[in-house]
This record gives C-alpha cells, structure tokens and sequence, in this order.
C-alpha cells in the first residue's frame, strides 16, 4: 500500500471490484481479451465500430465491447494492444499507440495499471507512454498508477501456441507492480511467465525474438538465390543441415505480417539515436523486401517463351501474409502481384480466406472467387491447407500447355507436379 492508495489490483480483480479493459480489438487484443474475460471481468475498446461488431457475437458473457472510450471508466486494469507500424519512411509509426496512451490516460484513476503488449524498441514505454499518461492523467507513476510490459506471442491462425499456453514475459515499474502482474497474468496463462528485471529488457527481449528471425530467413533467401543459379535443390540442403542438432531451419520466401518486416525497423531508427549502425540487420530487411522482385524475375525467367508477355495469364493462389489466416497486413504476395501486372501480365488473385473488401481497399486488387483458366503461370503463394490437397492433375487443368509454369513457393509440391514446369522457392 502506498499513500493508502490500494494497488492490490489482482484481488480487486478476482472480487469483480473493478475490471479488466483491453484497448486495441485486433488479432492480439481479442486473443488478450478473450482469454481474461474466463477468469476477470472484462471490457475491450476499440474505436472502429466495425471491429466491435466484428467480435460481439464470439465475446464472452463477461465482456463488454464498445467503441466509446466511456467503458474505460469502471476499469482499474488496462491492457494496450494497439499496432506500432512503420511509416513510408521506415520509421516507426507511434501514432496509434500514443492515441491510446492518451485516452487510458483521460480515465486514470489512483491505484490503476496499465500494461503494454504492443511492440516497440527499448526505452518506448519509460520515455513515451509513461510521460504522456503522467501528464494528461496528473498523477505520478509508482506513487499513484503502475506500468507494466509484457510483449505480446500471438501467432494468427496457430492452434497450438495460444495465449494461454505460450510462455509469457512480464515487466513493471517496481516491484510491487511486478508482483502483481505477475498474479493477474498468472491466472489465464498456464505456461511458465517469465519475470523481466525491467521495462526496457523486456522490450528487448521482445525485439530480439523478431530481429532473429528476420536474419535467419534472410539467410535462407539470400543462399536460395545462390542455390538457385546452382542447380542445388534448397529444400533437400536445408533438410540435411537439419541432421546437426544446433541449425536453425527456416524457410525461404515472402515476409510479410506486423512483426518481422516491422519490427527491426524500429531497432535500427533507435540505434542512430545512439550513433550505431546495425548493418546485420539492415542488410536482412533489404534482402527480404528484395524476395518479391526475385520472384517476379523468375517468373519472367521461366514463363513460356512462346507466349507474349502482355498475353501471359497468372493465377496466384493466396495473399494473406500466411496460411490459414485472413490477416494481409504487408503482404508481399500484393507487391509481387503489383510486379507482374506492371509486366504487363493478366493476374488473377484467389484467396479463401482474405476478405475481398479489405483486400480491395488495401492493395487495389481484386480477388476472385475462382480461377479462370487456362493460365500460363501459377503461383501457390500461401500455403493454406485448401490449397494443399491438390494433385498434378488439377493444376494441369488450369494450366494452358505443358510449357505452363507452377512457381510453388513453400515446396509444398515438390517432386508431385510432372506435368508442367516446377520451380520451388
């Protein structure tokens, strides 16, 4: 207790004394939501009444969902899970976090928390968020309201790591409010929670998670292209370097989704603040936006040769980031579409799970419901898994000639289509 201010939240919690409010209805923050709304009583806010409406009926009976920041006020527990973009320029978009930071700020009460699970770099919350609540709420943190971070794990379209399930990172401001995060969090993950010495290590922890994997596809894409020239299958050299017990496989391919293509992003505009370069990390982001272009070349490459290329048919087959998912945020299957039509190529776009409003409003395409052949290119872009149970035979009866190319990226056909020309990525 401190100023006989009572910040013992997780009680007043698990009593239904006050409640749980979760800012930020996205793929994250229904993830958060739903899972605390079993043990809390919940409230999730959003300002797109859309998005309201979009989940109302899958709410549980203890959550309130509304786009009117008035929810807010029988709140005690804040939980921001808003999206921390980049901007054209590559440098980090805080417009929507600092939006949400300043209406939980407008209803900050003594002996409220506020956690934050949207990604940033090291330092964000202590030198943005933590200001910015202080000065529109007058009260002081530590002495008034408490701070945590804990970086969000959601996979879109993943069953098997789920919020609860998956290890969780958890920071505050001091002590006491780390121990109290720590209880509230504990009751809807079942997994280990891992407590962070600080704010900004945990901030770290969750950029690192990012950054690492953005290099290790990158690698995998830059020896692709040299495996390629080569003549040497990657998929089978990546399947060997797997008998050695510490090689991290990954995939070749498009990055897309609001982590990896993101985050190193805000890294590397933090480390100039400090004088430092991250080259490594440079030179990934650089090689994985290259990946659309190289599949476009190699379509040009492979296509029929017989065929003019303002008469070539292409069906690309998904544009969601990944499989099984209706989540397109920067998607490069668009930017690779967006290439083949500036070749002057006829494309065709089918997707079963992307909605064909936001899809259209996004990236200007046009999504159709079903292919249209014959076509003298498929491109198996995601790996959804209505797209996997074909045989050779199919896609032969979309396919114009025998000299049709299938560009199968993910290898998810390999070594089962003889009919047409093959080309893995």
């Amino acid at each position: 207790m401190s100023n006989n201010i009572d910040f013992n939240i997780y009680n007043r919690l698990l009593s239904g004394s006050t409640r749980m409010v979760v800012v930020g209805i996205g793929y994250v923050g229904s993830a958060v939501l739903m899972e605390f709304s079993k043990f809390y009583s919940t409230a999730g806010y959003d300002r797109d009444a859309s998005v309201i409406e979009g989940y109302r009926e899958i709410a549980g009976k203890n959550t309130e969902l509304s786009q009117y920041e008035e929810i807010l006020k029988k709140a005690s527990f804040y939980i921001i899970t808003v999206g921390t973009p980049v901007d054209d320029l590559k440098q980090p978009d805080l417009r929507e976090l600092t939006s949400a930071t300043r209406t939980v700020g407008r209803h900050l009460k003594p002996g409220d928390y506020v956690v934050y699970e949207s990604t940033v770099y090291p330092g964000c919350t202590e030198s943005v968020c933590i200001p910015l609540l202080e000065n529109i709420s007058g009260l002081k943190v530590g002495k008034e309201f408490k701070v945590g971070y804990s970086p969000e794990r959601i996979n879109p379209g993943d069953d098997s790591h789920t919020f609860a399930n998956t290890e969780k990172i958890v920071s505050a401001n001091d002590t006491e409010a780390l121990e109290e995060i720590h209880k509230v969090y504990s009751e809807a993950v079942k997994a280990r929670i891992c407590r962070a010495s600080s704010i900004r290590v945990a901030e770290a922890s969750k950029i690192t998670e990012n950054v690492q994997r953005a290099v290790n596809i990158a690698l995998m894409n830059e020896l692709h292209k040299l495996f390629s020239r080569m003549d040497i299958d990657m998929s089978e050299v990546r399947k060997l370097a797997s008998t050695k017990w510490n090689f991290v496989d990954c995939q070749a391919g498009l990055v897309g989704g609001h982590c990896i293509p993101v985050d190193p992003y805000y890294l590397i505009s933090e480390a100039s603040q400090f004088g430092e370069r991250l080259p490594v990390t440079e030179s990934a982001c650089d090689i994985n936006e290259g990946m659309a272009a190289y599949i476009a070349d190699t379509i040009c490459r492979l296509s029929p040769k017989h065929v003019d290329s303002s008469k070539i048919r292409v069906l690309v087959m998904g544009i969601t980031y990944k499989p099984d998912t209706d989540d397109i945020r920067n998607s490069q299957v668009a930017r690779l579409c967006r290439l083949l039509t500036e070749k002057s190529m006829e494309v065709h776009v089918t997707d079963p799970y992307a909605n064909p409003v936001k899809v259209k409003n996004v990236f200007g395409i046009e999504l159709h419901t079903e292919p249209q052949a014959p076509y003298d290119v498929i491109v198996l872009a995601v790996g959804h898994k209505s797209y996997k149970v074909y045989d050779d035979r199919f896609f032969r009866t979309l396919s114009r000639s025998k000299e049709s190319l299938f560009v199968d990226i993910g290898n998810h056909y390999r070594g089962k289509i003889k009919s047409i020309v093959y080309q893995g990525i």
